[in-house]
């Protein structure tokens, strides 16, 4: 829950200074600052461990479709509502099921699909027609979403093959990369020490946020976490009202909630069935 809602307060600042800058310094501020917190922080005490990677073209795969991730949803926040935003990029696991099945060879029962169904219809709800969130920039946070997931499925193939932590930091690693080949044609410089210091924060609440929720996943499994993971939405709303003055309408307000319970009901569903398969019975 602290994890998450420190990727809250990420993509407020992301949002705010998307108003005075262009998305392509943000992004690459997010990645370059992280990627130097874990250098000064890990470095010294893993050396060249922490980029020793057994599958590098998977570790530059992975990193590439995180950028996509990045790029496309501060594109979004700074076109369109923060909590909307978000909200939508939380199909992001419902997606991830739908791919799971050709991708991973994975079985996805009816009531699952049902859920994913209903998440897009949540979805809906949110970008209706006669909303100001109507417009292609809806279709935004969808690829960030879809990013996401191709995301999630990289992460799941390489567990098991490389530590935690030098997954992370190839994730930083190569999106600060692709971010500084794109800096030179959009860089503008801060226009105050108080923005200078939010560039940094960016890689900092990223590389915290990511810290911490590895740390989540070292004392319990996934789908235990999942559902806290909706937390975030809580802290967008309350970010978004108290920083930017904006706040869901109701219809909004009933996609997210749509969104954010076909998503806890994919995540404890497949808790159940991995519980019921450890023990030798049926998925109820």
């Amino acid at each position: 829950m602290v994890a998450v809602s420190f990727f809250a307060m990420l993509d407020a600042t992301a949002k705010y200074l998307a108003q005075f800058y262009p998305v392509a310094g943000i992004v690459w501020a997010r990645y370059f600052f992280q990627v130097l917190l874990m250098l000064l922080v890990l470095g010294p005490r893993l050396g060249l461990g922490l980029a020793r990677t057994k599958r590098p073209a998977l570790q530059i795969a992975r990193g590439t479709v995180l950028v996509g991730a990045s790029i496309t949803f501060f594109t979004a926040l700074a076109l369109m509502p923060l909590a909307e935003a978000s909200a939508i990029t939380f199909t992001a696991p419902l997606l991830l099921m739908a791919l799971s099945v050709p991708l991973l060879r994975e079985r996805v029962d009816g009531p699952a699909w049902i859920a994913v169904w209903l998440g897009f219809a949540g979805v809906m709800l949110i970008i209706r027609p006669g909303s100001g969130v109507f417009t292609w920039v809806a279709l935004l946070p969808l690829v960030t979403a879809l990013c996401n997931a191709f995301y999630q499925i990289l992460t799941r193939k390489l567990s098991g093959t490389d530590p935690t932590l030098t997954t992370l930091f190839y994730g930083g690693l190569v999106g600060s990369v692709i971010m500084s080949a794109a800096l030179p044609f959009y860089w503008t410089t801060p226009q105050s020490l108080f923005h200078a210091l939010l560039y940094v924060m960016l890689g900092v609440l990223a590389g915290i946020g990511h810290f911490i929720l590895i740390k989540a996943f070292d004392h319990a499994p996934a789908s235990t976490i999942a559902p806290f993971i909706y937390v975030q939405m809580v802290a967008v709303l309350v970010l978004g009202f108290l920083v930017f003055d904006s706040f869901p309408d109701g219809w909004s307000l009933t996609g997210m909630a749509v969104i954010v319970a076909s998503g806890i009901f994919v995540a404890t569903r497949q808790a159940r069935r991995m519980l019921s398969a450890r023990a030798g019975s049926p998925a109820k």
